[in-house]
């Protein structure tokens, strides 16, 4: 038990997931549950390491010559990463993850080593004379460092692979940017209304965790890791002081985890790793108002927000909200594209500069261009707006009107304020939220964008339509 909150307490970063939880008789079902949708053939996925028991070479234990070595993983790494054994030949392998979550060794010729956290695994590989390169199979999990090699002593492999021993294929990867397919299937439209508030005061909510293929954009297609089998994930919108009981089954190939922000747990309680076909049930109370964001923790968590692992949660302040005309939920975020049908690109996804291909909201780049979002002029509109990244702020602007009411991570600008302020644009670092008001004056259409405009050409736009669109009617 020791050793395992140990582990926990180093990979914060790495795991945030969903543990069992105390349950309370009689709730009424506020979020019925989806319909799970199994991968698709063909797809990228991790399928060898399905379950929890280590996926070892077919020659484990075989090796009757040669050396035996010994390679530990954490997140995310290997230790030692470059080895030399003395001969070419059988090679015996003793993996220890001493990670929170499933690795793996995958050799250059096809041999694989995988195992749990915390377990142990053991196996075979030839080593030729030219030494062998090797790396985690796990989507991101190569990009982000788990890359090594195992050399013979007096040979030149190592000395001729750089510094990464194995960047060549995750090179490659990060280079393979796709073409639009003019065969891809249309998008999905996002419905931008925010849902009305959960009554009650408790609310168990169904979330499976499920694989899929979306349309991004008009010919970009990506294999995204969703909760609930959407980007983004379904929108909790609750009281102040309720309790949420969020229950996922893993129902895709590969672990994942949740971290709720608008939650208070000890990271080693409630954040743990689910392993595929596990459930675990999230419980918190909405102690605090506000926008709050939700994402996958599971190593690397750039790869698995980046691919289409997150949400909102809407708290309201004591009293609720007043009531307006329009209500609607926009979350930005970017796609760092990796080749057709598969996940997002880690390597690009993890650049210095970030460069996405689509910075988008509520998945889909264009969207709200391409189908305006009907207002009422001269009434009540209300945003509740997160910006969940993974890298990049989001300047939030409505073009031709003013925010007269703000709410940005609790600091509020209040309409008829003594000295009349009111705000052109709202700052969103990724994780950030807020609740913004405003009223177009006359009929006409209103551009939603992010104010840093090297973006909005990447799909960073939308339209409010006011009245009938026309200012000249």
């Amino acid at each position: 038990m020791g050793a395992r909150m140990g582990r926990l307490f180093t990979t914060f970063v790495v795991v945030a997931a969903l543990a069992g939880c105390s349950s309370t008789a009689g709730p009424t079902w506020t979020f019925g549950p989806a319909a799970l949708a199994p991968r698709p053939a063909g797809s990228q996925a991790a399928s060898a390491h399905v379950g929890a028991t280590p996926t070892t070479s077919a020659a484990a234990g075989q090796a009757t010559s040669g050396e035996t070595v010994e390679i530990h993983a954490f997140d995310l790494g290997y230790r030692p990463a470059r080895l030399t054994v003395a001969a070419a030949g059988p090679v015996s392998v003793m993996f220890v993850n001493d990670g929170s979550t499933l690795h793996d060794l995958t050799f250059a010729d096809g041999t694989t080593i995988g195992a749990e956290g915390g377990a142990t695994a053991t196996g075979t590989v030839n080593v030729p004379a030219a030494g062998i390169t090797f790396l985690c199979s796990i989507p991101g999990h190569a990009a982000a460092g788990m890359t090594g090699a195992i050399s013979v002593a007096g040979g030149s492999m190592m000395a001729g692979m750089g510094s990464s021993p194995s960047s060549a294929p995750v090179a490659a990867a990060a280079a393979a940017t796709p073409r639009p397919d003019p065969n891809a299937p249309k998008y999905t439209l996002v419905d931008a209304t925010a849902p009305t508030i959960m009554q009650g005061t408790v609310h168990d909510i169904d979330m499976p965790i499920i694989e899929k293929d979306m349309t991004v954009a008009d010919g970009y297609v990506v294999h995204v890791w969703t909760f609930g089998g959407q980007v983004p994930g379904p929108t909790i919108r609750v009281h102040l002081g309720d309790m949420v009981r969020v229950h996922l089954t893993n129902t895709s190939t590969m672990s994942h985890s949740i971290d709720f922000h608008a939650s208070q747990t000890a990271m080693n309680d409630q954040m743990v790793e689910i392993k595929p076909g596990a459930t675990f049930t999230y419980t918190f109370t909405a102690d605090y108002a506000g926008v709050w964001m939700y994402h996958c923790g599971t190593a690397p968590a750039l790869h698995h927000i980046a691919n289409g692992m997150f949400g909102v949660v809407i708290v309201e302040p004591k009293g609720g909200l007043p009531k307006v005309d329009k209500e609607v939920a926009i979350v930005q975020s970017e796609w760092y594209l990796g080749g057709q049908r598969e996940p997002v690109d880690y390597a690009k996804a993890n650049a210095a500069a970030p460069a996405p291909d689509f910075v988008v909201f509520n998945g889909v780049a264009n969207q709200y261009k391409d189908n305006p979002i009907a207002v009422p002029s001269k009434g009540r509109v209300r945003v509740f707006v997160l910006d969940v990244g993974p890298n990049l702020d989001s300047s939030f602007h409505v073009v031709g009107t003013i925010f007269d009411t703000v709410t940005k991570e609790g600091v509020q600008l209040v309409k008829g304020n003594a000295g009349g302020w009111g705000s052109q644009a709202v700052d969103l670092s990724p994780a950030q939220g807020a609740i913004i008001e405003f009223s177009p004056q006359e009929d006409g259409m209103y551009p939603m964008v992010t104010h840093a405009f090297n973006f909005v050409g990447k799909g960073a736009i939308g339209l409010f339509k006011a009245g009938d669109g026309d200012p000249k009617n």
